[in-house]
């Protein structure tokens, strides 16, 4: 099973600001965390091109765009108070978009089981007409909306410490993207919870699995299969796209999460089960301590190709049963159905 592995040197020269957590370094971290199981896992290595502007104007507004642009290419400066683009960055936010695009259709030609696309900037939090939180262009949300026109049925697993406002406001009322997130609550940007689940004809179609603080792996993965799984196994997904951030780690800097690296990489063959071959696409979104990320990158790179290699193991401690088990009756409720599935 050889891994597709997609960057850009461009996205280096995305200059997010002087001592900004999100910086160029990190794709150095990525790259020792590849170098780390370059051994066991086949890497197919690929540069991406830039994203059409028909592929970005399905998920953004294109007077966003245009602005977005016009102010790179004038120099740059801060977006909000979290968010700083340098002259380059337009450059590197349409590639990081095109990375995923790239990454599926040489999934669809055969030429690999699944695929990592390690861009700068992020996009999770990207909503249709504004950048937020780092991001610039939703990078996910590109994908999943061409993959949405192809015919296809996405599953979106946004495993980041922060929830992914911008996705899933972004298809909060399509029922051809299901979005699943974990995320430590409360926290930036403030939404993920419980009771958004979807509207009109997408209601039922966004699971919010908001988690405290020190959460550990079992527990995450025990909420996974309690409230994720019934939605993802009805939806019946065709494409598995995941953003991949790493902050959720233990020693991540922003926030106050407890998974290790080989939590990320029991989360990725959970997930990877529940689509075909050549289905599977990971995104990177955040992740801010550097060894954390390399170790991290490791875990995910291994589990995409179906093994179980990680530089630390996988929490074994009791989930937090009361917890999840009132969390899926809140969704129950959100619904209108009883905890067996009956309606209310």
């Amino acid at each position: 099973m050889a891994v597709l592995f997609g960057s850009h040197p461009i996205f280096a020269d995305h200059d997010s600001g002087t001592h900004h957590p999100e910086r160029s370094e990190r794709l150095k971290a990525v790259a020792r965390g590849m170098e780390a199981v370059s051994d066991v896992v086949e890497l197919l290595r690929y540069t991406p091109g830039p994203a059409p502007m028909e592929a970005l104007v399905r998920v953004h507004d294109s007077e966003y765009l245009e602005s977005l642009k016009r102010f790179c290419l004038m120099g740059g400066g801060e977006l909000d108070p979290d968010t700083a683009v340098s002259i380059q960055s337009w450059d590197a936010a349409v590639v990081a978009a095109g990375a995923g695009l790239d990454a599926a259709d040489r999934l669809r030609a055969g030429e690999a089981d699944s695929a990592f696309v390690a861009v700068r900037p992020p996009g999770h939090h990207a909503v249709s007409g504004s950048a937020m939180g780092f991001c610039l262009i939703n990078n996910v949300a590109v994908l999943a909306a061409d993959l949405s026109q192809r015919g296809e049925k996405v599953l979106i697993l946004d495993f980041d410490a922060h929830h992914g406002n911008g996705t899933q406001d972004i298809f909060i009322e399509d029922p051809s993207v299901l979005y699943v997130s974990t995320h430590q609550f409360p926290l930036f940007p403030g939404s993920g919870r419980v009771q958004e689940v979807g509207s009109g004809v997408g209601f039922g179609m966004t699971v919010n699995i908001p988690l405290p603080e020190r959460t550990t792996g079992p527990t995450l993965r025990y909420a996974l299969d309690q409230i994720a799984r019934p939605t993802i196994e009805g939806f019946g997904p065709t494409w598995l796209l995941m953003s991949a951030g790493f902050d959720a780690h233990y020693r991540d800097p922003l926030t106050e999460m407890g998974l290790s690296s080989g939590d990320f990489g029991q989360i990725v063959r959970w997930a990877m089960e529940f689509v075909p071959k050549q289905r599977s696409i990971a995104m990177l979104e955040g992740g801010y301590d550097l060894s954390a990320l390399r170790d991290s990158t490791s875990a995910l790179l291994s589990a995409l190709e179906g093994q179980k290699f990680a530089p630390e193991e996988p929490g074994t401690d009791k989930p937090e049963f009361d917890l999840v088990n009132a969390m899926a009756e809140v969704r129950f409720r959100a619904l209108g159905v009883h905890g067996d599935g009956t309606s209310r």
